[in-house]
């Protein structure tokens, strides 16, 4: 039976032997794999070698993809450097899921389909807002970034830090080059 859009993705991953399940709900489809992995820690930062092709499984290598530890979900994307395919794990990933370097974990691995957006702290949408083009560059940064500037500044633990960190941010911002349109 055909599933729809990208089932050769699928009958391709079936084929190999690799577990993917892939789900109709309304117009999207939802792909996933459930693998056993160790946390891993190399130079200083942990992560999780994937070990199936990703390309596969969601299409892409450098897929957007929600990773759940226990009861624990988060975002990102699947990285490639030098023949490695991992998922980054944050200390702040760690700490919330309650894991950490060396412990082996079971996890579910899904295409992520839903629209990433970062609402960034009131102070510091107004002084984006209060400076020219700096409210347009924001909405053009990417959704890591725009979350980094937003966590750099609700991190701060005293007000005149905030203040430095969103200030600094609004210079920055602003000073980046706009994006040129994409050609259709």
């Amino acid at each position: 039976p055909c599933l729809g859009t990208g089932n050769h993705l699928v009958i391709l991953a079936a084929v190999r032997g690799e577990r993917t399940d892939t789900r109709r709900g309304g117009d999207q489809s939802m792909a996933s794999k459930r693998v056993r992995l160790r946390i891993e820690e190399k130079e200083g930062m942990c992560c999780l070698t994937i070990p199936f092709d990703p390309k596969v499984v969601f299409g892409k290598v450098r897929a957007p993809v929600k990773v759940t530890l226990g009861d624990y979900t988060y975002r990102t994307t699947i990285c490639k450097m030098g023949g490695h395919v991992f998922v980054p794990l944050r200390r702040s990933h760690r700490e919330a899921a309650g894991v950490s370097s060396g412990q082996q974990v079971t996890v579910p691995i899904t295409l992520d389909e839903e629209k990433r957006k970062v609402t960034p702290p009131a102070d510091l949408a107004r002084a984006l807002k209060a400076a020219p083009h700096a409210w347009q560059r924001w909405q053009e940064l990417s959704f890591t970034h725009q979350r980094e500037y937003a966590e750099a500044v609700t991190q701060a633990k005293r007000p005149e830090t905030r203040q430095r960190r969103i200030d600094l941010a609004v210079k920055m911002i602003a000073a980046r080059p706009a994006r040129k349109a994409k050609v259709k």
